[in-house]
Formats: C-alpha cells, structure tokens, sequence
C-alpha cells in the first residue's frame, strides 16, 4: 500500500510542481493593454453629438421646424447627463446587502427614466406636431423603439439611457 501512496505522491508533484516551481529569474509578464480602450467622457461627447446630427438628419427639419428643435436637444443632453450620473452613482454606492436595497435602487432608477421620458415627451412635443407625418415616422426607430405588440418597451432600451446601462 505504501508504495502505492509514494506513487501517487510522485504522480501529484509531477503534475503541480512545474506550474508552481518558477526560476528565480523569472518576471512578471507586462500586464497586456485592453483590447477595447476605456470609454471616456469625450467620446460619450462625441457619440451624442453624432446622434443628435444624425436624428437632424433623418427628420430633415425645415427651416420653421428649426426653430422648434433646440428645446429637444436640450432635453435630450439633459437625459443623458443624468443617466451617466446615475451610473457614476451606481458604481460608486457602497454594494447592497440585502435584495430588498437592490429593487428600491431599481425602482429608484426607473422613476428617473420615467420622469426623464416626460421631460423627453414635453420638450419634443412642440417639434413633433410641426412634422409630417413621413418625418414622425422615421423618429422611433432611430430612438431604438421596436414597433412589436404587447407589453410595453423596457426604457433601458431607448438609446438616451444607454449610458446609464453603460
């Protein structure tokens, strides 16, 4: 039986040692950079701009419905400062201990996109009721709503929280 036992010990160290037997000359690897660079505030910046032309762009505003946009682009800057805050805050807040802390934070984070989507809602009406019905048609898509029936859209969805979801 003992050698048996010897054997098997062998058989264990042959196995472990190598990985944690290193010579002393040996160094630490490089720590390898990311293969996506880190998201930084500027290109958030720069995203929302490129959004905020392109949504110009697909509505293709005339000249009196120009007037009626900077309230929306006011708005729409606004929301998505206040989701990337809220994200900011989230990662921030000490880990909840308990489920019950993790749905109030839910249910705090969607009373915000709630009263955000109002804000949304009131800032464009103006704009949208000056469009024709061919540019109001091209608006959801581009705010990534689906058009499927039944339950109502998550807003976690719609491209002005997307930096809230991060």
């Amino acid at each position: 039986m003992k050698p048996i036992l010897a054997l098997a010990a062998v058989a264990a160290l042959t196995v472990a040692a190598p990985a944690a037997i290193k010579p002393a000359h040996a160094q630490q690897a490089p720590a390898a950079a990311p293969a996506v660079p880190d998201y930084t505030p500027e290109d958030a910046r720069a995203v929302l701009n490129a959004r905020l032309a392109a949504l110009k762009a697909v509505i293709a505003l005339t000249p009196e419905q120009e007037r009626l946009w900077p309230p929306v682009e006011a708005a729409i800057r606004d929301i998505v400062r206040d989701a990337a805050n809220r994200r900011s805050a989230r990662f921030n807040a000490t880990r909840p201990t308990h489920f019950l802390d993790v749905l109030g934070a839910i249910a705090e984070g969607e009373e915000a996109r709630g009263r955000d989507l109002r804000r949304f809602v009131e800032a464009a009406r103006p704009l949208v009721n000056a469009l024709t019905e061919a540019q109001r048609r091209r608006i959801p898509a581009f705010l990534g709503m689906t058009d499927h029936t039944g339950p109502g859209q998550p807003s976690g969805q719609l491209w002005l929280f997307e930096e809230e979801e991060g």
